[in-house]
């Protein structure tokens, strides 16, 4: 909401324009001179420009708004990409680990199906989807197992083979091609449903295999093939629409659903003069000065695109290769094989972080106070949440069997992560300073961007339950 000029809450804040410059802050009746930048408080980011954001056909958000709600995409019928990724919990699923395949209900309600009982969680939180259209994000998921390099042929390095990449339009859309294919999260398990069966056999591209399967389904429905033909002009009949084809629509309906440069922060940084919470403003100088907030959480989106090791406490089953016991997640290792990345983790945007919670790699924090503390601290990270101690009984997790705390039980465990973590000295901030951070992030969240700006459909053309869960 646009702040009121004038309020007892508010500062009107001058220009900051080279380090060293004042801030004033004008609080009730008086002027407070909170400190010289050149001693607190590091450059601000340029405020975000359109052209971070490729231009929209709205046709294509229309079509790939309706695939995305729509559960046809997942092997047995009942999981949507908004399953997972709701409007109504910011775009992710409000829990620490959420349930794909095997579950019910939504959000914090979903829980496994007792007539299907899933034998995993998802292995990591589920991430929030805004500005992921923006130019500058060039690596997907937590472990950045997808990414852009100009090398490759397609201009991709993911864990398929290049020539399994073409026709995929942006990263955005390649990222969408994985959930499809994993028994846990759409796909179902193993001989459930003709794409898990695919799936199991390794095929996933040409006739009959995996993508092919769900592009059948899509194309076999008027109403999604007359949007295909329109929409697309390499289309000249329904047989022809391919599974990158589904994916490029839903990344444009992604891309323009959740851009978010419309917050408090982004109306301050396009015009200094404008009103700004006074205790946002300290928590903006800590920030971007002594906290070091701003070392990773870097740029117009709060992120440095960069992987660390930050000691986040690890529960859950763990992400590891199909063949393997999953234990340790040990993170970008696993995609690069440098020992200096284990238990390292994409540094995430903290725009509508506010929003986005539980947060961590594996949500283990559902306050943003204590991940805050604890993200400074690790090792008093793991202190909190080593055997039996209160700090579990805050975690959101759906109940299913399974043994979620075995890694922070194991000393040896807790301690490879802790010694792992790059910050090994740890910042110190008060009550106050985490109060102040606190108010700071507030100032990201983004009404336009948590609305929506198209919202959910009514219905989708295969006449399943739209977002694959019932109201």
């Amino acid at each position: 909401m646009a702040a009121k000029q004038g309020s007892d809450d508010l500062v009107a804040r001058p220009k900051l324009r080279d380090a060293g410059q004042m801030i004033l802050l004008r609080f009730s009746a008086f002027i407070v001179v909170a400190s010289t930048l050149g001693a607190i408080a590091g450059p601000l980011p340029e405020p975000v420009r359109a052209s971070a954001y490729a231009p929209v056909n709205m046709d294509e958000a229309l079509l790939g708004q309706l695939l995305f709600y729509d559960p046809i995409l997942s092997g047995n019928k009942n999981i949507a990409c908004a399953t997972c990724h709701h409007p109504k919990f910011a775009t992710s699923d409000g829990v620490a680990l959420g349930i794909g395949e095997g579950g019910i209900g939504l959000g914090p309600a979903r829980r496994g199906d007792p007539d299907n009982m899933p034998p995993d969680r998802i292995p990591r939180n589920s991430p929030a989807l805004f500005n992921l259209g923006a130019s500058e994000f060039t690596v997907m998921f937590h472990d950045g197992r997808i990414e852009v390099d100009d090398t490759t042929r397609s201009g991709f390095r993911t864990p398929l083979d290049d020539d399994m990449l073409d026709g995929f339009a942006s990263l955005l859309s390649a990222q969408t091609m994985f959930p499809v294919l994993s028994p846990d999260e759409m796909a179902g398990q193993e001989l459930e449903n003709d794409v898990s069966k695919a799936v199991r056999q390794g095929l996933i591209t040409g006739q009959g295999g995996a993508w092919d399967i769900l592009a059948r389904r899509v194309a076999a429905l008027p109403d999604y093939a007359q949007r295909f033909l329109a929409v697309y002009d390499h289309i000249d009949s329904p047989d022809q629409i391919a599974f990158t084809d589904i994916s490029n629509a839903i990344s444009v309906f992604v891309a323009h659903e959740w851009r978010s440069d419309t917050s408090v922060f982004d109306a301050y940084l396009r015009d200094h003069e404008t009103a700004y919470p006074v205790d946002a403003a300290r928590g903006m100088t800590l920030f971007y000065g002594d906290a070091g907030c701003s070392n990773c959480h870097a740029g117009p989106f709060q992120t440095d695109h960069k992987f660390h090791p930050m000691g986040a406490p690890q529960l859950g089953p763990g992400k590891a290769a199909a063949f393997e016991t999953h234990v340790h997640d040990l993170g970008r290792n696993r995609v690069t094989g440098d020992p200096a990345d284990t238990f390292a983790f994409r540094t995430p945007s903290l725009r509508n972080v506010m929003q986005t919670g539980p947060w961590g790699h594996a949500g283990a924090h559902s306050k943003i106070d204590e991940f805050i503390g604890d993200h400074l601290d690790p090792r008093a990270a793991a202190d909190r949440f080593s055997a039996e101690s209160n700090a579990r009984k805050t975690v959101q997790l759906p109940p299913i069997e399974f043994d979620d705390w075995r890694e922070m039980d194991d000393p040896t465990a807790r301690d490879r992560i802790i010694q792992a973590a790059l910050v090994r000295a740890p910042v110190i901030l008060n009550p106050s300073d985490i109060a102040a951070l606190v108010a700071f992030l507030k100032t990201l969240d983004d009404d336009t961007a948590l609305d929506g700006r198209m919202g959910i459909p009514d219905a989708v053309p295969s006449g399943l339950t739209v977002g694959g869960v019932a109201d």
